[in-house]
C-alpha cells in the first residue's frame, strides 16, 4: 500500500499578490484603492498594483473563479460606506429635511392666513346681518299656538 501524497499546488508571486489583495478588498482594508471599493476582479488587480488585464482567467482560472464565486455570494451585502461618504449621505438627508420643514412651515402660514381671513369675512357678515336685521321693521303678525297645551 503506497500512499501518494497530495502535492500542493504551487502558488506564483503573482498570485499571490492578487490572493492578498482580494483578501485585502475582503476585509475592508485596502492598501492602494480608497476605502468601500466594491470588489471586482478589476479592483482586485488593481490593488495588487498591476493593470486590471493581467489578472485573467487564462493565467489564474482558480483565482478569477474565487472572486467570482464571492462576488456573487455577497452581491446582496449592504456595501460598507466610508465615514465620508456616511457623511455626505447624512448632510443629503439634513439638506433634504430642511426643506421639508420649510415646505410644511410655508403650508402651516399659508393655512394660518386662510383661516384669519375666513374669521374676518364671518365677523363682516355677521356684523352686516345684524345691521340689517336692525333695519326690519318689526313685524304685526304674531304666531298662535293650536290650543292643544299638555
Amino acid at each position: 500500500m503506497s500512499s501518494k501524497a497530495i502535492n500542493p499546488r504551487k502558488i506564483s508571486k503573482a498570485e499571490l499578490k492578487f490572493r492578498e489583495a482580494f483578501e485585502r478588498l475582503k476585509s475592508g482594508k485596502v492598501e492602494i484603492l480608497p476605502k468601500g471599493t466594491p470588489l471586482s476582479q478589476n479592483n482586485v488587480a488593481k490593488e495588487a498594483g498591476v493593470d486590471p488585464s493581467a489578472l485573467r482567467r487564462a493565467r489564474f482560472p482558480e483565482l478569477v473563479a474565487e472572486i467570482q464565486t464571492w462576488i456573487e455570494a455577497n452581491r446582496d451585502s449592504p456595501v460598507q460606506k466610508s465615514p465620508r461618504q456616511m457623511m455626505l449621505a447624512q448632510r443629503s438627508r439634513n439638506r433634504d429635511l430642511q426643506e421639508k420643514v420649510r415646505a410644511l412651515e410655508e403650508q402651516r402660514d399659508n393655512a394660518l392666513s386662510q383661516l384669519l381671513d375666513a374669521q374676518l369675512h364671518i365677523l363682516d357678515l355677521t356684523l352686516e346681518n345684524q345691521r340689517l336685521r336692525a333695519q326690519v321693521p318689526e313685524s304685526n303678525i304674531r304666531f298662535m299656538s293650536d290650543g292643544r297645551t299638555k
